[in-house]
C-alpha cells in the first residue's frame, strides 16, 4: 500500500519546518525516509547535494536526530539510553589500538565482536564536545530548553543516589546542612521535620532504626532481613531479643486491631509496606505467642517476628503506638546501639551529621531528618526551602543531572510515559545533529511550551534545520515552512519568511495574527479564529493623554495593548488620580463589557504614546462563544482579576459587606 506518493519538496538548510498530517502512519512514513529506515519506491531524497541511499549510515546515525513521543528505551539507566547515539566504537587510546590480547583474538576465532567490551565507547567528539562534563552541560540545556529543568531537579531532591558514585554533590549537602537548619528554624518549618538527635526518638523512622540510630545501606525486606542469621544472632546475644519481640507483639496486635484479617486491601495499610502474607503470618506467630508465650515461638517465627521493628515508624503505627516503648527504646540505644552498630556495618550506617545516609533521598539527607506525615501544606514549604539554598549554592545542573542514574527497564516500563518522551527527545539533540526531526515529541507539552522550546532550539541549534511533525498546529505562521500532507500527497505548503516579506495586505493580516496568537487569552485559538480576529482587527494610535474610551460609552471593541501604557479611571477621575488598573503590552481591555452587553464603567487613557489592536464586539463575541478554550481561558482571566481585587481590599483592611452599612455595589459606586 501507497503511503506517501508525488512528495516532491526543498526543504531550505537552517529552516524549522511544521509538518501537519493526522495520520500517525504518514509522519512515521516521512521520518522514515528521511533517516533511510525506507527506501523510496520512486524517486530520491538528496540532502546537501548527497543522495541519501549513498551516505555511509555513520553520517546518518551522527548528523540526523529522530525523535517521537513513543520511543523504545533499552533495559539500563537514562543515562545509558541518552548517551547511545555517541556510543559508536570504542574509544581506545593509540597506543592499545592495535594490540590484541588472548581474550580478543579467541573471540576473533570463535566469529564474536572484537570490540572490547570495558573500554570507554563515548565518543563527545560526534557532538562537537570535548568530555563527559560538556557531554552533561549539553544535556542539561536541552532540558532547559523543554522547561524541565525544575521537575528534574525536584524529582531528584525527593529521590535517593549513590553517595559513592556522587561524592562531590553529597559532600555538599551534608556541607549546608547547619544552614538549611537555621533557615527553617527561622521560617517556622522547624517543628514540620522530625530532625535527628541521639538523645530523642525519631517517629520518622522505623523502630529498629530508633534502637540502633542508624539506617539501613540497602532495601531490607522482612524475609531478607529474617534471614540474616548472624544479626538476629547478635540481636539475641545482645539482650535485645526479649524486649524487641515485645514491641514487635505489641505493634502486630495494634494493626490487627486497626486492620482485622480482612483489611489489608486499604490505602492506609498498603502505606506500611507489609506484604499481604507476611502481615498474615505476622498475626498467627502474635496468637501463638499469647497462647505459648514469646519463649514457645519457633526460631522462624521469631525471627520474622524482629523483622517488624526495623520496618515500621511510630507515625505509620498511629498514635496507639504506647509512650512507653519510646522511652524503652532510648533506653536500648544508649546501652547496646554501639555494639550492634559495629556489628551490623554492613547493614547499616550510624547516623552522624558528617555523613551522607544513602537509603534517605537527598531532601531528608539536607534537613538531616524527614518531614512529619503530619506537616500537611508545609511539606511543599520545606521542599521549596531546601531548593532555594541548593539552587542558591550552584547545585541545580548537578542535583538535576542524577537522573542519568535512573533505571529505565524493559522498554522504559520504569519510567513515565512523560520522561519516556523526554528522554526521546534529549536522545535526538544530545549529538547536536544538522537535522533534528521530532515527531509529536513534545506530545505532553502545552501550546505556549512548545513555543518557548521551539525559540529555545532555535538558539541551541542555530545551524540546523528543524522538522515539527504533529496531528495540528495552532500557529503554522511561526515556521519557516509550513506542510500539510492529506491522504498521502501534499495538500498546502505555505512559507512564513517569504509572506512576511510581502507589502501586501496578506502580510499585515499575518501579523495581526502572529500578535494575537501571542496572548494568553487567545493564543489556545485554532489558526481559523486567529484569522478571523486579526481580519476585524484594526491599527489604532493613541497619545499621551487621550481617552480611548469613556464610561457609559457602547462597547464597541476590545483592544489589545501592544506599546506603551495606559490606565483605567472612574469617569469622574483623570490622569494623576489613583488608576483603578495599570495597562501594559500584552493586556487585553474592553472584553467584559462585550460579553455583557453592557455600556462602559470606565474611562481608558493613554499615559504614553500607545499602539494597540482594536478589534470588533461582534467578531470577538463569536469567538467566544463558539471556541470553549477561549471561554475557559476568559473565566480564568476574571477569576484572577477578582482574587487580586479581594487582595487589595484585604490589604486595604476594607470589609465591604459591613463598611457603613454598604452594600458591595454601593462601595464600588
Amino acid at each position: 500500500n501507497i503511503v506517501l506518493e508525488d512528495i516532491n519538496l526543498e526543504i531550505p538548510p537552517g529552516a524549522r519546518v511544521a509538518i501537519q498530517s493526522r495520520s500517525d502512519t504518514e509522519r512515521a512514513a516521512f521520518a522514515e525516509l528521511l533517516t533511510r529506515e525506507v527506501l523510496p519506491a520512486r524517486g530520491s531524497v538528496i540532502i546537501a547535494g548527497h543522495p541519501l541511499n549513498e551516505l555511509h549510515q555513520a553520517v546518518l546515525a551522527a548528523r540526523i536526530g529522530y525523535a517521537h513521543s513513543r520511543p523504545y528505551l533499552f533495559d539500563g539507566t537514562l543515562g545509558d539510553n541518552l548517551l547511545m547515539p555517541l556510543r559508536i566504537k570504542p574509544q581506545l587510546p593509540p597506543s592499545e589500538a592495535g594490540r590484541r590480547n588472548r581474550a580478543l583474538t579467541e573471540a576473533y576465532r570463535s566469529g564474536n565482536s572484537t570490540d572490547p567490551m570495558q573500554a570507554e565507547w563515548v565518543d563527545p567528539a560526534l557532538a562537537g564536545l570535548s568530555d563527559g562534563e560538556d557531554i552533561r552541560d549539553w544535556w542539561f540545556k536541552l532540558v532547559e530548553a523543554m522547561g524541565i529543568d525544575e521537575m528534574m531537579f525536584r524529582r531528584t531532591l525527593r529521590s535517593r543516589f549513590d553517595p559513592h558514585r556522587h561524592p562531590d554533590l553529597a559532600r555538599r549537602i551534608v556541607e549546608l546542612r547547619p544552614e538549611i537548619a537555621e533557615r527553617l528554624k527561622a521560617a517556622g518549618l522547624d517543628q514540620a521535620i522530625h530532625r535527628f538527635d541521639p538523645d530523642q526518638f525519631n517517629p520518622a523512622i522505623p523502630l529498629g532504626g530508633n534502637i540502633l540510630y542508624a539506617t539501613p545501606r540497602r532495601d531490607i525486606t522482612q524475609e531478607g532481613l529474617a534471614a540474616e542469621g548472624q544479626f538476629l544472632r547478635l540481636v539475641d546475644e545482645s539482650g535485645l531479643a526479649r524486649d524487641a519481640l515485645a514491641i514487635a507483639r505489641a505493634v502486630v496486635q495494634i494493626l490487627r486491631q486497626t486492620f482485622g484479617r480482612d483489611g489489608t486491601d486499604h490505602p492506609l495499610f498498603r502505606r506500611l509496606g507489609i506484604e499481604e502474607d507476611t502481615y498474615i503470618r505476622l498475626i498467627a506467630i502474635a496468637d501463638k505467642a499469647e497462647r505459648n508465650g514469646l519463649a514457645g515461638l519457633p526460631d522462624e517465627d521469631r525471627a520474622l517476628l524482629l523483622t517488624v521493628p526495623f520496618l515500621l515508624t511510630a507515625e505509620q503505627i498511629g498514635s496507639s503506638f504506647p509512650e512507653e516503648y519510646k522511652q524503652k527504646i532510648l533506653e536500648i540505644r544508649r546501652r547496646k546501639s554501639p555494639l550492634l552498630r559495629e556489628a551490623a556495618r554492613d547493614m547499616f550506617v550510624g547516623v552522624d551529621e558528617d555523613t551522607y545516609l544513602p537509603r534517605l533521598s537527598a531532601l531528608e539527607n539536607a534537613i538531616f531528618g524527614r518531614v512529619s506525615l503530619m506537616a500537611g501544606g508545609k511539606t511543599e514549604e520545606v521542599e521549596n526551602l531546601v531548593a532555594q539554598v541548593l539552587d542558591e549554592h550552584g547545585l541545580r545542573r548537578a542535583m538535576a543531572s542524577i537522573i542519568y542514574d535512573l533505571p529505565t527497564g524493559l522498554g522504559g516500563t520504569r519510567l513515565p510515559t512523560v520522561l519516556q518522551e523526554r528522554a526521546a527527545f534529549s536522545r535526538a539533540g544530545i549529538k547536536r545533529p544538522d537535522i533534528l526531526i521530532l515527531d509529536r515529541a513534545l506530545a505532553s507539552h502545552d501550546s505556549a511550551s512548545r513555543s518557548r522550546t521551539r525559540e529555545r532550539l532555535r538558539d541551541l541549534l542555530p545551524d540546523a534545520t528543524i522538522i515539527f511533525m504533529e496531528d495540528s498546529f495552532a500557529n503554522p505562521d511561526h515556521y519557516d515552512l509550513f506542510i500539510e500532507i492529506r491522504n498521502g500527497r501534499i495538500d498546502d505548503i505555505s512559507r512564513g519568511r517569504e509572506s512576511d516579506l510581502d507589502d501586501g495586505g496578506v502580510a499585515d493580516l499575518r501579523r495581526k495574527q502572529r500578535l494575537i496568537a501571542q496572548t494568553d487569552l487567545f493564543g489556545s485559538l485554532d489558526a481559523r479564529n486567529q484569522r478571523l480576529l486579526a481580519f476585524s482587527a484594526q491599527w489604532f494610535e493613541a497619545r499621551a493623554g487621550d481617552v480611548i474610551f469613556r464610561g457609559g460609552e457602547k462597547a464597541d471593541a476590545a483592544y489589545l495593548c501592544l506599546e506603551g501604557h495606559a490606565e483605567m479611571h472612574w469617569p469622574e477621575k483623570g490622569l494623576g488620580d489613583r488608576p483603578v488598573a495599570s495597562i501594559g503590552p500584552g493586556r487585553l481591555i474592553g472584553d467584559l463589557s462585550i460579553i455583557l452587553g453592557e455600556d462602559r464603567q470606565l474611562n481608558l487613557i493613554s499615559v504614553t504614546d500607545t499602539k494597540w489592536l482594536r478589534i470588533g464586539a461582534e467578531e470577538y463575541r463569536a469567538v467566544v462563544e463558539t471556541d470553549p478554550a477561549v471561554a475557559l481561558n476568559l473565566l480564568h482571566t476574571v477569576a484572577s482579576h477578582l482574587t487580586g481585587a479581594a487582595e487589595l481590599l484585604r490589604h486595604a483592611h476594607i470589609d465591604p459587606a459591613v463598611q457603613e452599612g454598604q452594600s458591595f455595589e454601593e462601595l464600588g459606586k
